[in-house]
């Protein structure tokens, strides 16, 4: 039997359990292998910060892949790692994510065009209000907001200052992307 060429959320969910993570944006299947060394050790870090920043500010709960986000019947993404809203995290699990305050996204030679074309338009489509494009190869991150046309690329540092927060995060690109 022929793979569809149509895939759903419920189709994508319904996959085996393979070591790939499988999404699905308009229909269009998307495949990633396991993460490498370097991606983990980069969302660590994000995490951890996020983590830190958010119980100084808690305005949202930070949560890493796997985690379902989806905004319709042919969409299911997993961000690398996401902070959606304290009230949409304590949703019944049945209940998908769909508010994102922050989508992050580790790029792989396997995820870039995905994540750079595929994935960004859907976040700026569902007004995700900040999306970050981490290349740990080339040192330096894509941030988009809903209503840019093109990133702003952060070599320097990482501020997010997300709506309901007093003060901002800010991460040096060099303690991101420093050596394990």
């Amino acid at each position: 039997m022929a793979a569809p060429l149509y895939y759903t959320a419920e189709m994508v969910r319904q996959l085996p359990d393979d070591g790939n993570r499988y999404e699905v944006v308009h229909g269009e299947l998307l495949v990633t292998p396991a993460p490498r060394r370097a991606h983990q050790l980069v969302a660590g870090r994000l995490f951890e910060q996020v983590v830190a920043y958010l119980r100084r500010e808690p305005v949202g709960i930070v949560a890493f892949a796997p985690m379902d986000v989806s905004w319709g019947e042919d969409t299911l993404v997993q961000p690398d790692l996401l902070v959606t809203t304290l009230d949409e995290f304590r949703a019944p699990d049945s209940e998908p994510l769909r508010t994102l305050l922050l989508a992050v996204e580790i790029l792989s030679p396997s995820s870039a065009r995905a994540d750079r074309f595929t994935k960004r338009r859907l976040y700026q489509e569902q007004r995700v209000a900040t999306y970050w494009l981490v290349d740990i190869e080339q040192e330096v991150v894509e941030a988009w907001t809903p209503d840019t046309t093109f990133p702003v690329f952060e070599r320097e540092r990482l501020v997010w200052h997300p709506a309901g927060a007093t003060e901002p995060s800010i991460l040096s690109c060099a303690e991101l992307f420093r050596p394990a």
